[in-house]
This record gives structure tokens, C-alpha cells and sequence, in this order.
């Protein structure tokens, strides 16, 4: 009886949930897409294949049990597929908002590539885990048995709150450190509440604070405390910082007013949305209300930038990028979201300069073409002679992509060694760096990438240092 549940792809066709109108959205900060009814949300899990090696698992860096959970979805036994879920995911609801699903497990979906549609495996998430939380399923971690060993994780963002989460499931004691005012790092700062509302996110942080996470927050490490005396009051020590320099842009003008950081941007809307008092909105140096915006960009960020100052009320919105629409690297269902909200996308254009005398007043533009493949395997941009253009912009948002910084330095910290890229140099099994007893995850490791990559790795840096601190408490015994 249960496989027929199953197997429904060739009858019932791929279905998301509503979403609201574009004019609708445009008023708010709320996320676009409804929550499925229980009737839907098992109607669409029941299309999967259940197919013997499923490639939505085996894309997904955190390898979920996807068939699994779509399946118990099915059948109604939603607590146990919310069990499975949280199983390999310390944070299925935000994964479920904010992956890419359309370049992971959907993307790589069987009934895809045979032309059915692929699984809503997202939505379907989103909705076990937020079923899970409204009936009162997810509780705080209680450890079987405390520890005496502690360990110090630097930065708040997803791998750091993973690696939380798992070391304080083992009982040791966890404190986390982290320079902003709120754990969540670009969870709660860097991404638009139109994809993840924030209250999302802070009742994890909740969470981990009831099961006995400790946060210090408002702390600059190097400043407010040092980097050794981190790794003095500490058994182990987890830096998991991210990546948050902002990579420049030159170019005539390029130092002009009115040209900003996404990371600035996208902070400034999102502390706004939280009440908190933001003087560079209020003045609207970072607000794009009744303004020209012109983002400059074409990843995720961008999307998230260009998409905000639609909700702000600007007088008209142009993302440049220099490739094309196939090329792009942000999610191409963001893309579609921003195009019905009334961005305009300039494909083939890139900044040369910036026009105005006080304050930017346009983006010199160069037209662009596709050449030879470069050494990634990408074709290159290339200028078109004698087809520039000034795209006129009020306000000009430079999504660019990060950039680590410069740890060492900024710590005084000597022996912590780092890649050319500026990363932090970091054993890709073990997460272990040149420092005993000091490990990396996330973004400081890897280099900018998705949250989902991040929570991965935290939860594997976790796992590694409980086997090192497992092997410190042997030998201490064997000495004895």
C-alpha cells in the first residue's frame, strides 16, 4: 500500500508552492513562496522515483536521505521524516529556503532528466521542518553526558553554529564568538528576509543558547580579545569566520559617493528590518528609495541586492554582468523572481568607470561578447570595440564577490598559515591547520560558496575535533 504512494511522477506534474504576486512582494520583506497544505505537500513528495541511486542524494553536499524523507512524506509520517531530515542537516528549514536547489538536488533529479519535472524537494523541506517546529518536535540538544573539555569557535555563521550544534549534542562546552550583534553571520545580515525570514534563523540561536551554547557577540577578535587567549581558555578552537571583504572595483570615479559594498547594502536593509536604528539608511547613503540603482554582478548576492531595491522603491533597478544569462552564476530562479519584480537585467555589459562630480551620476559601460574558453572552461568576456554607454545610476552596488581577510594580520597571530588565495591553510579531511589544536570550516577554508557547503563542513570540523580531543584524553590516561 505505502508504494503506491510513490512513483507518481507520470500522473501528477511538478507543482511549487504559490507564490505571491510580484506586485504583492514588492511591498514587503516577507518570503515569496506560501507554505504547501499537508495534501499538497504529500501529493508532491509522492512523485518521486524512490530510484536505487539517487542522484539528488549523492548532490547534495550534505548527502540528505532525500528519497527517504520524501517517501515518510508521503505516507503522513511527517516526525519521522523530520528525524531523517535533521539527521544530516543541522538546519534543514534554512536549507530549504536558500539552497540552489535548481543547480542540486532538483537539478540532478531523475524524473528531470527523463522530462517529467523534477521533485520539489525543497519545498517539501521547508515544510517537514516547519510542520516539526509549529508541533513542537525540535527541541534543544541534551547531552547523554557533559564533558569536561571545551572548544572556542570563532565566527557565528552557519559552519560555526553547525559545529556547535553537533559538539554540544557530545557534551562539551561550547562558546562562540563572533564580532556582530546577533548570531547568524550572512544568515541574518547578508540575506534578504524575501528568502529567509529572520525569525527563522533566531530561533536556532535560541536553541542552541537553551541547550548551553555560550555567545559572545559584539566581540572583534584581535581587538576585544586575542586569538591566543581564545586558544588559552580553550581544549580546541574552530575558526569559522567566512569570507567578508568585498572585492573592488576601479575604474575613473570609482572612489565617487553613492557607490557601495553589497555586504554594506544588504546589512544596513536587513538591521532595518529588525528596528534597529541605521543612520547611513536613514540619510540614505545605503537606502535606494526614489533612486536609479545599477548592481554590478551576477551571483547570488547580486540577486539579493538588486531585488531589495525593488522592495525600497526605487525609481528603476539594472543588474550589469558581464557574461550572459546561461552564464551566470546566481540561481536562475532568482533570476526570474527579480525579472517579474521589475529588474532589468543588461547581459554582456561591464564597468569601465563611473560618471559624476559630487556623487556618481552613471556607469561608463563597455558592451561585451563571448570569446575562447578561459583556463576554467568558461568563455571569456570580451569588449566590443566602440560600443560604450553610460547606464545613468543614482546609487551604484558593487556585488562582487569576497574575499578572505587577512587573519594573521588582523590577529597578530604568527605560525597560522594561509593559501596564496589568502584562505586559511586547512587539512580537507581532518579541517586541522598548522596550529595544534586549531581547525577551519566554511568559507575561510574554501573560499566564498553556499551556506549548505558550509553546514557540511562545520559538521565534519566538529566531528574531527572530537576525535583529537578524543585522542588527547587517551593519552593523557595512558600517561597516568
Amino acid at each position: 500500500m505505502a508504494q503506491q504512494r510513490m512513483l507518481k511522477f507520470v500522473k501528477i506534474a511538478r507543482d511549487m508552492p504559490e507564490k505571491r504576486s510580484a506586485g504583492e512582494r514588492r511591498e514587503d520583506f516577507d518570503e515569496i513562496y506560501r507554505q504547501f497544505a499537508a495534501e499538497k505537500a504529500a501529493e508532491q513528495a509522492g512523485r518521486c522515483s524512490q530510484c536505487g541511486v539517487p542522484y539528488c542524494q549523492s548532490h547534495c553536499p550534505l548527502h540528505n536521505n532525500i528519497p527517504d524523507w520524501l517517501k515518510l512524506t508521503a505516507e503522513g509520517r511527517l516526525r519521522e521524516a523530520y528525524e531523517i531530515s535533521q539527521a544530516t542537516n543541522t538546519f534543514p528549514e534554512i536549507c530549504g529556503r536558500i539552497c540552489p536547489q535548481d543547480r542540486l538536488c532538483e537539478g540532478n533529479c531523475v524524473i528531470e532528466q527523463s522530462g517529467h519535472g523534477t521533485v520539489t524537494i525543497g519545498a517539501v523541506e521547508k515544510y517537514i521542518t516547519d510542520t516539526a517546529w509549529a508541533e513542537g518536535w525540535v527541541t534543544p540538544a541534551v547531552p547523554e553526558e557533559e564533558r569536561p573539555e571545551s572548544v572556542g569557535i570563532i565566527g557565528a555563521g552557519p559552519g560555526g553554529l553547525a559545529a556547535a550544534d553537533a559538539l554540544r549534542r557530545a557534551g562539551l562546552k561550547v562558546t562562540v564568538y563572533d564580532r556582530h550583534d546577533r548570531a547568524g553571520g550572512l544568515l541574518v545580515y547578508g540575506i534578504p528576509g524575501f528568502k529567509l525570514e529572520k525569525p527563522v534563523v533566531m530561533r536556532r540561536n535560541e536553541q542552541l543558547e537553551a541547550s548551553g551554547v555560550e555567545f559572545v557577540l559584539n566581540c572583534n577578535v584581535g581587538e576585544d580579545i586575542s586569538f591566543d587567549e581564545i586558544r588559552t581558555k580553550h581544549d580546541a578552537v574552530l575558526i569559522a569566520t567566512g569570507v567578508y571583504k568585498s572585492r573592488d572595483l576601479g575604474g575613473p570615479g570609482a572612489g565617487l559617493p553613492g557607490i557601495v559594498k553589497a555586504i554594506d547594502y544588504l546589512t544596513a536593509s536587513n538591521r532595518k528590518s529588525f528596528g534597529d536604528d541605521v543612520p547611513e539608511y536613514d540619510s540614505g547613503v545605503l537606502n535606494a528609495t526614489g533612486k536609479r540603482v545599477v548592481v554590478i554582478g551576477g551571483g547570488d548576492t547580486a540577486m539579493d541586492c538588486v531585488r531589495t531595491a525593488i522592495r525600497q522603491d526605487a525609481k528603476a533597478v539594472t543588474c550589469l554582468y558581464r557574461r550572459d544569462r546561461a552564464n551566470m552564476p546566481g540561481s536562475q530562479r532568482e533570476v526570474a523572481n527579480a525579472e517579474e519584480e521589475g529588474v532589468t537585467f543588461a547581459w554582456l555589459t561591464a564597468p569601465k568607470g563611473f560618471t559624476g562630480e559630487d556623487s556618481v551620476s552613471g556607469v561608463m559601460v563597455s558592451r561585451m561578447r563571448l570569446g575562447a574558453p578561459d583556463a576554467s572552461g568558461r568563455q571569456k568576456p570580451e569588449e566590443i570595440p566602440g560600443a560604450d554607454y553610460v547606464e545613468q545610476a543614482d546609487l551604484v552596488i558593487k556585488a562582487l564577490g569576497f574575499e578572505p581577510e587577512e587573519l594573521p594580520k588582523l590577529w597578530g597571530t604568527d605560525g597560522l598559515e594561509v593559501t596564496r588565495w589568502g584562505t586559511v591553510k586547512a587539512n580537507f579531511q581532518t579541517h586541522a591547520t598548522s596550529l595544534d589544536g586549531v581547525f577551519a570550516a566554511g568559507d575561510i577554508v574554501r573560499g566564498a560558496s553556499l551556506v549548505v557547503w558550509a553546514i557540511r563542513d562545520g559538521r565534519d570540523a566538529a566531528d574531527s575535533i572530537l576525535s583529537y580531543l578524543g585522542s588527547k584524553a587517551g593519552a593523557r590516561l595512558a600517561a597516568e
